[in-house]
């Protein structure tokens, strides 16, 4: 069913905090996977289906610890954890191979919602939207164009980096991309990694919960604030966003 999008609410976007002389937001960097998309529970389930073909019995929380990383490192991880040895080129291109098949095979994640509107809002008032995700799942790298009008140039994504989540580089090339500082910018996060990740590059983090892990997962990983879901981090922009402009 398509997401009802919610009428503009310009007392809601006061988004350059007068309290917060030093932070002019320029731009707001959004992870993929469980904050433009609920789409966790089917990574979950295919992740579990797959390393079960070479015998792994892979726990649902452990999808969601490792989001973010691309599925070449998920896969070296999890067979240096659960097997002790390390897996061949062979076994990462056959479970990595089985995994994105499985996907296809999964439904189509419905947008999470609040960020269409947002996104629409952000870019109203001047402030570029860019996505920064581990994912290279082709099926729903090419919905974003459509679900949420950003072009593959407003895209980084595990096919652009050398080091993936919880290494700083994705954040530090979305800084780049988009010709700004790390105080110019706010990240939207759902995943421990990758709030370490936006962290390391300096960047205010909001993390939106929209998975299985507790709100302390998050906090520990340095974010700046945690909100229960999407929807709140729309209703509350305002409020949110100056808040982690202060923490700055």
């Amino acid at each position: 069913m398509p997401i009802k999008r919610q009428a503009a609410k310009k007392d809601n976007f006061a988004i350059q905090p007068e309290t917060t002389s030093a932070m002019t937001l320029k731009a707001v960097f959004f992870d993929m996977d469980g904050v433009l998309y609920d789409s966790m529970p089917n990574h979950a389930s295919t992740w579990k289906k797959a390393f079960a073909t070479v015998g792994i019995d892979y726990p649902e929380a452990s999808a969601y610890e490792n989001e973010g990383r691309t599925s070449k490192g998920t896969i070296e991880l999890t067979y240096r954890t659960h097997l002790k040895r390390e897996a061949t080129p062979e076994e990462v291109h056959a479970v990595q191979t089985l995994k994105t098949q499985l996907m296809t095979q999964s439904p189509a994640p419905a947008p999470l919602p609040g960020i269409q509107p947002l996104m629409a809002q952000l870019r109203e008032a001047g402030i570029r939207t860019l996505i920064v995700t581990g994912s290279k799942q082709p099926s729903l790298l090419n919905r974003v164009k459509n679900d949420f009008g950003i072009d593959a140039s407003e895209m980084i994504t595990g096919n652009d980096v050398t080091r993936e989540k919880p290494d700083p580089q994705p954040y530090l090339m979305a800084l780049e991309r988009a010709g700004i500082d790390a105080h110019e910018a706010i990240v939207i996060e759902n995943a421990p990694l990758g709030v370490r990740s936006a962290k390391a590059a300096g960047i205010a983090t909001i993390a939106v919960n929209t998975g299985i892990l507790p709100d302390s997962r998050l906090l520990e990983e340095g974010a700046d604030r945690v909100l229960n879901g999407t929807a709140p981090l729309y209703e509350q922009w305002a409020e949110v966003a100056a808040e982690v402009s202060r923490k700055r």
